[in-house]
């Protein structure tokens, strides 16, 4: 990681070779990786390792029993300062965001049915009374929410409605004889679907369904309802268990039916409607859409504790995986010399490095993401509104990112520990199943990325909100290709960097490989010629009078493309100003080869687009591959040490046969 100025001053300034072999400082590296919330994410890892003896249980218990075992857990985590920092103080909380973030994607390291649990209770159900109620329910049951004395849900998705929340179809009528609200399922389609909490724990749900008042539809809008009394369901209320899933068998998912369900005017979760005594709706956002999109913009904590808790997934498996590879040995290297470690073959280096790489890109991504979740929710007025939007879109996309490569990730170790991996106790049986429902919790991840898409296509415009898919179609067709490109962030700065480059407009043959300059130039080339790319074809299928949703529908593939390329831009980006910003040293320069890494895997990863695109020729094309390679064979030596730097408790890696 340099500019074509940087190698040569580093050199002169250290007296060491450029490519010598920096020292990892492990304590210093994860004093940077758990920034400014170590405290907590210490806190974090102590509990995780008390707690280590869930991880046997997950094998050994009954349904029935282990999610009783969790409950139990959850309960205890409840008696600890660790689940309620995004809480008010006076409810028994921290009030601090940031540090709520920091503690449950750390829980990630240990069992993944106790952290789904916590982020229901915790996250969805208390964080939805939170954001979306006043202080009359803040009042009537935070305390007990933080306190873990009130189980709850978190009853959005249904069976035949999952991402597409805004055709909920359970209703919620006014009766203003009572001044009740009545709850009710029309069919099974509309039963609320795959609750964790439902089926065995939950007392009470924050239920989303269609408003009706005096006739007339005022969209999705969030209500608290008792379901259970006394253990039992209560009146009205029938629950199901979805039963045996793919993983997360300490989380009891369930169905809810509500035939006729009364709850009193106050359950509704007013913080942007209400309806008064006299039976009059009334918000101060008069627009449907916006109100909708505006509830929903208050609940992107959960999906930024989602990616964050993939991506420290990713981190437990890495860290068996080189462990082991540093510990086994396979087939003698010749001259007598004995048995080879797997980490010194090449193959194995390609296998595991690039992802330790893009690991730790990804880390720093989410530091970004949880960062700015704080500052919007610490903000008011119209920089609030404006940064939500952005929050909003970032925190997708990386979540998309970062669940994706957990998947990945846990995948390629299992296989790079040979049978051993395959066996429960080395961690990856479990790592694999719990993590698998983290692509489409929170938001399916290709529908999330066309999120993203849509906010680089509107430049996150005053009528964002406004906008399903074929408004969006219809207002990229209103405005000139030119102009959606050019009031893009990436397009300001792409025209910046290259002008850094040398060889004019032949910078991409003239910079070097591992000039920073020139590889961030090559992720924002790509996503503003992809933007511009979709943005024509859109415009095109229009300007020819054809329908919107069949001209979406034909250039999806593209719009989920330049999503990803913008995210993948962006991580980069995060990685290269955090590295950017350490003083000079060993650690810096160790930070910049996984830098290298990852920005050259990105580019090598799609070079068939590069090279249709006229940026990359086929004898640079090799020539970046070879750089890989050098860069694998500097970074072995350090593996150990930065994957030590994550600070998995070794409680919580267990696999002693596999690491020692």
């Amino acid at each position: 990681m340099s500019t074509s100025t940087e190698a040569t001053e580093a050199t002169e300034a250290t007296d060491r070779p450029a490519d010598a072999t920096p020292v990892v400082d492990v304590a210093a590296l994860l004093a940077l990786l758990d920034g400014r919330h170590a405290a907590v994410r210490e806190e974090a890892r102590r509990n995780v390792a008390a707690h280590a003896g869930v991880l046997r249980d997950a094998e050994t218990m009954d349904r029935t029993e282990f999610r009783e075992r969790v409950k139990e857990t959850v309960l205890a985590l409840a008696a600890t300062p660790q689940v309620g920092h995004g809480f008010p103080e006076q409810y028994g909380g921290g009030g601090d965001i940031g540090a709520s973030i920091a503690a449950f994607e750390t829980s990630a390291f240990g069992d993944l049915s106790v952290l789904v649990k916590v982020g229901v209770q915790f996250g969805l159900f208390g964080g939805a009374i939170l954001q979306l109620g006043t202080q009359r329910h803040h009042d009537a049951y935070l305390a007990d929410v933080v306190a873990g004395r009130l189980l709850g849900c978190f009853a959005m998705t249904e069976t035949g409605h999952g991402s597409n929340v805004a055709d909920l179809a359970t209703t919620a009528v006014y009766d203003p004889a009572t001044a009740e609200f009545v709850l009710t399922t029309p069919d099974d389609f509309a039963r609320k679907d795959y609750i964790g909490n439902a089926a065995a724990h939950g007392e009470a749900a924050v239920v989303f369904a269609q408003l009706e008042v005096a006739g007339e539809q005022h969209g999705v809008h969030a209500f608290v309802v008792p379901i259970r009394v006394d253990g039992q369901p209560a009146p009205g209320v029938r629950i199901g268990d979805c039963g045996a899933k793919m993983g997360l068998p300490g989380v009891d998912n369930g169905r809810l039916w509500f035939d006729g369900v009364r709850v009193p005017r106050t359950a509704l979760l007013n913080r942007f409607a209400d309806v008064d005594e006299d039976g009059v709706y009334s918000s101060p956002i008069e627009s449907r859409n916006k109100r909708f999109f505006t509830m929903l913009g208050t609940l992107v904590q959960g999906r930024v504790s989602v990616g964050g808790a993939g991506i420290n997934a990713a981190k437990v498996a890495l860290t068996i995986a080189v462990r082991y590879a540093l510990r086994r040995r396979q087939f003698e290297a010749g001259d007598g010399a004995g048995e080879e470690l797997l980490l010194d073959y090449g193959m194995h280096q390609r296998r595991l490095l690039p992802l330790l790489a893009d690991t730790y890109a990804l880390h720093f991504a989410q530091e970004v993401v949880a960062e700015q979740l704080h500052e919007v929710f610490s903000a008011t007025g119209e920089e609030a509104e404006a940064g939500r939007r952005l929050l909003e879109s970032r925190a997708a996309g990386t979540k998309a990112l970062g669940t994706w490569h957990a998947t990945r990730t846990i995948q390629e170790c299992r296989e790079a520990c040979g049978g051993a991996g395959y066996l429960s106790v080395n961690r990856f049986a479990a790592l694999k199943a719990d993590t698998d429902v983290f692509a489409t919790f929170e938001g399916d991840n290709h529908v999330l990325l066309q999120l993203v898409a849509k906010g680089l296509l509107t430049d996150y415009s005053g009528a964002f909100e406004e906008m399903d898919q074929f408004g969006l179609v219809r207002f990229v067709a209103a405005t000139a290709v030119d102009t959606v490109v050019e009031r893009t962030a990436v397009h300001k700065l792409f025209q910046s960097i290259r002008d850094l480059l040398p060889g004019g407009d032949e910078w991409d043959a003239e910079a070097g490989l591992l000039d920073t300059n020139y590889q961030l130039a090559m992720l924002r080339f790509r996503e503003e010629h992809l933007l511009a790319g979709v943005a024509r074809r859109l415009k095109r299928g229009m300007d020819d009078g054809e329908d919107p949703g069949a001209v979406f529908s034909r250039v999806q593939d593209h719009v989920i493309a330049t999503a990803r390329a913008h995210v993948e831009r962006l991580v980069l980006e995060a990685f290269v100003d955090k590295v950017r910003a350490l003083e000079d040293g060993d650690l810096k320069s160790a930070l910049g080869l996984l830098v290298d890494l990852h920005a050259l895997g990105r580019i090598e990863a799609d070079r068939a687009w590069f090279m249709e695109h006229g940026r990359l020729s086929s004898q640079r094309s090799k020539a970046i591959s070879r750089e890989i390679s050098g860069l694998l064979r500097r970074i072995r030596p350090l593996a150990g040490d930065l994957v030590d730097a994550f600070g998995v408790p070794a409680e919580a890696l267990r696999s002693e046969e596999l690491i020692g």
